[in-house]
Formats: C-alpha cells, sequence, structure tokens
C-alpha cells in the first residue's frame, strides 16, 4: 500500500492550526528610528490608516535638547476577518537631534537587547502562562534623502541593529529627489550595505518543487526595491478621477502614497503587515532571539566593538515612565506568585505543626495507659505477696 492511498485526517492539521492561531491572535511589534523631522509620525499613522501618534513638531522644537534618546510605546490592536493582531510600535525620538551623537545608538541597541533579556528570563519561571514580549520583529531605519550618501552615524547604527534585529532601511520623503537621483542613492546605498556587511531582511524566496510565480516575483520586485522610497501623508485628495486618496499635493500635482509610480509605500506595507509579517515574526524568534539566548547562557565575555549582544543587558531603562506599565505588570504577577508559594509554604507549615501536635497527644495517651498498667502489674505483685 503506497501512502497515497492512506487517508487517516492528517490533511485536516493546517485547519486546526489556523483555528488555534485564530483564536490566540498574534503580537507584532515594530520599531521606527532615524533623525527628527524625517516623518517617522506620519508614516506610522498612514501604515495603519488612523492617528497612532500626534505629531506636534512646535513641542519638541521648545523643549530643552535632550542628552539621551527617549523610548516611546504606543500600542493598538488591528482586527480583520475575526483575526487580532496586537501592535507595538516603538518610536524614538531624539535620535541624532544633538550635534555631538557618538554612541546615540545605544540606548536603542540596549532597548532590543533588553527584550530579548526579559522573555528569557519570564521563560525560566516555574510559571510560563502570561509572558510579556515585546521583543522587535522588524526595525525601520529612515534615512535621510541627501542624495549622496549614508553617513557614519547610520552606518554605525544599521550595523549594531542588524545583528539584533530583522533591519529594513527607509528612504524618508523620497518625493523630495527625483526618480533618477532617487535610483542613484538607493544603487550608493546598495553599495555601503555590502561594503559595510550590514544584514538586512531579505524576504524568503520560494524554493520549493512548486512554486508560486505571483509569489517569487512579488519578493524579487520587494527585494529590488530596497532601501524602500516612501512619501507618507494623513490628507486625501482628488486624484483627478474623483476619487480622494492619501497624497501629498505641491503646485505641480500630488504624489500619491499608494501609487507604485511614486513611491514604494505599498510594497513596504506589503512587506510589514501581509506577505511576510509571519517571516518577520519568526525570524525573530528562530533567529535572532535563539542566537542572544545562545549566548548568554554560554556566558560568553563582552567584545570590544559590542557589535553582537554577548552579555546581559544594563537595566538603563527601568526609569522610563513608558515601561512603567510592564515593570508594574511583571512585579505584580511575580509577586502574586510569590505570596501563593509561601501560603502553600504557610499551610503546609501549619499541617507539620498540628499533625506534631497530634502525634504528640497520642504518644501523652499511650503513656498514660503504660503507667496505667504498670501501677496494676505493681498492685497484682503486692497481692501475691
Amino acid at each position: 500500500m503506497t501512502s497515497e492511498n492512506i487517508i487517516v485526517g492528517v490533511s485536516n492539521l493546517p485547519n486546526q492550526r489556523f483555528k488555534i492561531v485564530s483564536e490566540q491572535g498574534g503580537t507584532f511589534t515594530l520599531m521606527v528610528c532615524g533623525e527628527s523631522g524625517l516623518g517617522k509620525t506620519t508614516f506610522i499613522n498612514t501604515l495603519f490608516q488612523t492617528t497612532l501618534k500626534h505629531a506636534d513638531p512646535h513641542q519638541r522644537r521648545n523643549q530643552p535638547i535632550k542628552r539621551t534618546v527617549e523610548i516611546d510605546v504606543l500600542r493598538a490592536i488591528l482586527e480583520e476577518k475575526n483575526f487580532s493582531l496586537r501592535v507595538n510600535v516603538i518610536d524614538t525620538p531624539g535620535f541624532g537631534d544633538n550635534v555631538n551623537n557618538n554612541k546615540s545608538w545605544q540606548t536603542i541597541v540596549d532597548f532590543i537587547d533588553e527584550q530579548h533579556d526579559s522573555y528569557m528570563r519570564q521563560e525560566q519561571q516555574p510559571h510560563r502562562d502570561v509572558k510579556f514580549d515585546l521583543r522587535v520583529h522588524a526595525v525601520l531605519y529612515f534615512i535621510r534623502p541627501t542624495g549622496h550618501g549614508l553617513k557614519p552615524l547610520d552606518i554605525e547604527t544599521m550595523k549594531r541593529i542588524s545583528t539584533r534585529a530583522n533591519l529594513i532601511p527607509v528612504i524618508a520623503k523620497s518625493d523630495t529627489l527625483t526618480a533618477k537621483e532617487l535610483q542613484e542613492f538607493k544603487l550608493r546605498i546598495r553599495q555601503v550595505v555590502e561594503a559595510q556587511d550590514i544584514r538586512i531582511f531579505t524576504p524568503p524566496l520560494d524554493e520549493s518543487e512548486s512554486p508560486d510565480p505571483a509569489v517569487m516575483e512579488h519578493a524579487r520586485q520587494l527585494i529590488e526595491s530596497m532601501p524602500f522610497a516612501v512619501v507618507g501623508s494623513e490628507t486625501k485628495f482628488d486624484n483627478g478621477q474623483g476619487t480622494l486618496v492619501p497624497a501629498r499635493k505641491y503646485p505641480w500635482g500630488i504624489v500619491e502614497v499608494e501609487n507604485d509610480n511614486h513611491c514604494d509605500f505599498r510594497k513596504l506595507r506589503s512587506l510589514l503587515l501581509r506577505t511576510n509579517l509571519l517571516d518577520l515574526i519568526l525570524s525573530t524568534e528562530e533567529l535572532h532571539y535563539e542566537a542572544y539566548r545562545k549566548l548568554r547562557l554560554e556566558g560568553s565575555g563582552a567584545t570590544d566593538d559590542q557589535s553582537v549582544p554577548v552579555r546581559a543587558p544594563a537595566r538603563k531603562l527601568s526609569h522610563n515612565p513608558q515601561f512603567k506599565e510592564e515593570e508594574n505588570a511583571l512585579k505584580k504577577y511575580f509577586t502574586d506568585q510569590v505570596k501563593a508559594e509561601e501560603q502553600r509554604f504557610r499551610q503546609w507549615e501549619q499541617n507539620i505543626v498540628n499533625e506534631r501536635i497530634r502525634l504528640n497527644g497520642d504518644l501523652e495517651d499511650v503513656q498514660t495507659k503504660v503507667k496505667k498498667l504498670e501501677e496494676q502489674v505493681r498492685s497484682l505483685q503486692l497481692k501475691r505477696h
């Protein structure tokens, strides 16, 4: 009997898996990184088609320059066809704002390392039913559209991020460059990325025996489009055909956000939320987290360039108010676990005390009976004499 003739119901397994995943939902954490003024907030709101974060350009302008990069966590739940996706967006205000930006990437890489370390410590606990997972699945690094090339700050930051998370370079405000300038700029960035050995996320090509030509062609288009040239806009304009579309308006016309002839926004959105969402999540779990976990458990020493995370990150971000919710929730969860164990131990101790009291009482009763029997024996002996 050949395997083709055997029917045992294994083919229903994907349906069962789909039902489980649909009920549990998913979690996706996206980090946006780059200098101020590159439209990161506008891009986030355009990507999710809602206002996740309000842009206030005057607020930061009126504030004193801060010496460190901030970490801002935004949360949302996307629901589509009965599937819920919990989205965490990590913004990094203050990156590259100072005159001296030496090691301004440190807060960012510390945050990524800290999330791996936090998840690993939770896995080592006796009770693992509840886990707080903020591991970064993708980092969008916004590049200023200078047309010249990458700055040393961009190169150093991208090198360090690429060893820890899925790095996706993005050319911000690409409508400020002509088509020719944009292609030349992309070529320069690719050359620098290759020369500096910066690992960027690449959509996997389908290498199965019967690959889908449409899927492979889409993956090739995504790879060829890197770095993605994007334009963001929360305002809609008439595209000349009576349809309102997200776009940026100029005296000579409009730049449509979702027009592939104008920018790569649709391709980047497809990579993040449609065709490669699972690839980003799995590569984070199987590649970056496992590499971090292996190095931590092996107890490797620190290196000078620190391009690879080889030691436990210093707890430098615990004072950030954005993490108070996670910190308090973790503290409460583990405190409750400790209290439950202490209560169980006290009950066990009380049971031992009660059992000891009972045994002591039984022993006293036995000793009393023995004394009575001894007295009876002595009385009988006296009567015999």
